[in-house]
């Protein structure tokens, strides 16, 4: 089971971090990734993880904004979260990739697990 924490309210140009912490299992062998969604809007993705942790990707709207890293010693994922702006309000989901071991740039396209979402609320 997936755990996300760390949504809150802050204004525009703070900062957040948001933990994806696994329970009852270890994603240690997955990339992992977080997505969000929006009122209105259908879910994204934003980033992810490779699962030996040496390969990154975001969204071309959070690419020098965020940032992913893992604990495996914690089973943790981590998205920091810097200069964040209204329009990244949203509910923040982390997933699994399906598959383990999955080599190269992590992509998420196909999603194992979900977590439970938190919310991020960003006032202007």
């Amino acid at each position: 089971q997936l755990q996300a924490s760390g949504g809150g309210l802050v204004q525009a140009g703070g900062s957040l971090r948001l933990s994806c912490a696994a329970s009852g299992r270890t994603f240690g062998t997955y990339a992992v990734g977080w997505f969000r969604q929006a009122p209105g809007k259908e879910r994204e993705f934003v980033a992810a993880i490779s699962w030996k942790g040496d390969s990154t990707n975001y969204a071309d709207s959070v690419k020098g904004r965020f940032a992913i890293s893992r604990d495996s010693a914690e089973n943790t994922v981590y998205l920091l979260m810097n200069s964040l702006k209204p329009e990244d309000t949203a509910v923040y989901y982390c997933a699994t990739e399906r598959i383990p071991r999955v080599p190269g740039i992590p992509t998420m396209t196909y999603v194992g697990s979900w977590g439970q979402g938190t919310q991020v609320t960003v006032s202007s």
